[in-house]
């Protein structure tokens, strides 16, 4: 494996030196999807949020800001992202608004319903069987609960294509496929928004 199919697999899972490298690139080249996603997508001013597979933790401390009574807690499953989310929202944390701690949405240990709002920016792709994560995820959200997934592919672009051949694991799935899985996992409503230019989209579905 060539040192750049190397670098590029640790947006998977982030360790060592590369993955050091790759985190603290997220948060910028990361930024305009996610703030794209936050501007199309809407919550009902939620008290509990959790954002799956955190990165560099640049999009948890957006949330905080766009939704000021809210506490929030970031989880990611590579410890590399951990640490650095927590560097990136240390002021949140010590203000009693913000938690960072290693988790996997294949099991989230939380319980159940306490959650308004799930957020999952560029990561779906690699959750290992969607429809069980999704389930996971509706699991923890109150009644009446949001997740938005927010993806820079819409599943058909060719540069993602291209990616999935070299990121192990990887999976860019079409708005249908998501849309097929989260209503499979007890999602009643889900509405996806494209951007006008980009094959991004984001994707918002409520616990009934």
């Amino acid at each position: 494996m060539g040192l750049f199919r190397k670098f590029i697999n640790h947006t998977r899972k982030p360790e060592g030196f590369l993955g050091k490298l790759m985190v603290g690139g997220m948060n910028s080249g990361h930024s305009k999807l996610a703030d794209w996603g936050m501007s199309v997508l809407t919550a009902d001013k939620p008290k509990e949020i959790l954002e799956i597979g955190c990165g560099g933790g640049r999009n948890a401390g957006e949330l905080l800001k766009r939704f000021p009574q809210a506490k929030l807690t970031a989880i990611d499953y590579s410890p590399v992202s951990v640490e650095k989310a927590a560097k990136t929202n240390r002021k949140q944390i010590e203000a009693g608004r913000c938690a960072v701690q290693q988790g996997n949405v294949t099991k989230l240990l939380f319980s159940a319903g306490r959650f308004d709002l799930a957020t999952a920016f560029e990561t779906v792709y690699f959750w290992p069987g969607l429809e069980a994560c999704f389930g996971q995820v509706a699991r923890v959200l109150r009644p009446g609960g949001v997740f938005w997934i927010v993806n820079e592919s819409d599943g058909t672009d060719e540069t993602s294509l291209k990616y999935e051949k070299l990121i192990d694991g990887m999976k860019c799935y079409t708005a249908e496929q998501l849309e097929s899985a989260l209503r499979a996992a007890g999602f009643a409503e889900v509405r996806i928004k494209h951007h006008p230019e980009k094959p991004w989209i984001a994707v918002l579905a409520k616990k009934p």
